[in-house]
């Protein structure tokens, strides 16, 4: 079975590369549904494979940056992109990643970069999926009160309105957003993406894991439009995180090229399927990925905790190549299920005229 093992020639270490390229199409689609990069699932899956962490996350930086290119082309396309907000974003983004590499480099140093990260993402992970299982609550009970006083609820109400208070703070510049259809302080979206960029840094992510929820629940774009914004800004973020990282030498590039080649298919089907899955449909999928990726960075802590206790490793990797791939076919359903509906109402409509 050696075969199915491949020989990395920057990091020295042997990788199962059927398992890079599920990672890389699972996160492609995965990827372009939610507007992430997907590093959320990529850095913890590359080092649950078994690249040591740094590379880990300077090897996701590279393939999440050629995806994420892909899918922003793609999701300008359908109108998804407010270019002029990402723009305002990449201030705060780069410094933030500067930042956060600066930290891994010392935790590396100092030998701790696994331990550290793997907490940070448990925290993130687990924040991530409070909030948004706790906004389709909220907008859940607020529905139920309106179907009892007699009214509909508004299609565009959230559970969380945090946007419109943040919005009403106006420090100037103040500046109108016209794809997303916000007015808000400049200075709103710059402190945002200073912190997801400096998350970035840190965990090897595009950011997007946490800035496509703080554009939906900090900024207020609509969820549509906080996907295709946020993929724009992942491709820039990883793109200065990608050249950070291979300056320090700590980019596998090879792995990169074969996950790559599955993300760029994987991530037309994730950005389609997005026509026809919307708002909470989204958001609810969204949450049961994250719930999916903090089990298989639970699993990969136990297994360092109880190193005697082997088949913890291998039952971290099935959990993340398993879920990955489950909630990819999910996506892919969807897509097709909605793609024969808009043919057949086509069909019907020319039968119709």
């Amino acid at each position: 079975m050696d075969w199915l093992f491949m020989a990395m020639p920057i990091s020295g270490v042997s990788i199962f590369w059927p398992g890079l390229i599920i990672l890389g199409l699972g996160v492609g689609i995965i990827g372009g549904f939610f507007g992430l990069g997907g590093a959320w699932m990529v850095t913890p899956g590359l080092n649950i494979l078994g690249f040591p962490m740094a590379f880990a996350i300077g090897t996701d930086m590279a393939q999440m940056a050629g995806k994420s290119l892909i899918s922003t082309m793609r999701h300008g396309k359908f109108g998804n992109v407010d270019y002029v907000l990402g723009l305002t974003m990449l201030i705060g983004t780069l410094i933030g990643v500067d930042a956060g590499v600066w930290c891994v480099m010392q935790l590396e140093k100092i030998g701790r970069v696994d331990e550290v990260v793997r907490y940070l993402y448990d925290v993130l992970l687990i924040a991530m999926a409070w909030l948004v299982f706790h906004d389709i609550s909220v907008r859940k009970k607020k529905a139920a009160a309106a179907a009892q006083a007699g009214k509909a609820l508004d299609k565009g109400a959230t559970g969380i309105e945090w946007a419109s208070k943040l919005q009403a703070i106006k420090i100037p510049p103040v500046v109108y957003f016209r794809h997303a259809n916000i007015t808000c302080s400049a200075w709103l979206p710059i402190v945002i993406s200073f912190f997801t960029g400096w998350m970035a840094g840190i965990l090897g992510i595009g950011g997007g894991l946490i800035r496509m929820p703080a554009l939906v629940y900090l900024v207020g774009c609509p969820t549509h439009v906080a996907v295709g914004t946020d993929l724009f800004e992942v491709a820039i973020s990883g793109l200065y995180g990608t050249f950070s990282y291979a300056y320090q030498g700590r980019v596998e590039l090879l792995a990169a090229i074969v996950m790559l080649c599955g993300a760029a298919i994987g991530a037309q089907i994730g950005v389609v399927a997005t026509k026809y899955v919307k708002g909470y449909g989204i958001r609810f999928v969204f949450g049961l990925a994250v719930l999916g990726c903090l089990m298989s960075v639970v699993l990969k802590q136990l297994q360092a905790k109880f190193p005697d206790q082997g088949w913890l490793g291998t039952l971290a990797t099935i959990e993340v190549l398993g879920f990955v791939s489950a909630i990819s076919i999910y996506i892919a359903v969807q897509m097709v299920r909605g793609a024969k509906a808009e043919l057949a109402a086509k069909k019907n409509q020319a039968a119709g005229n």
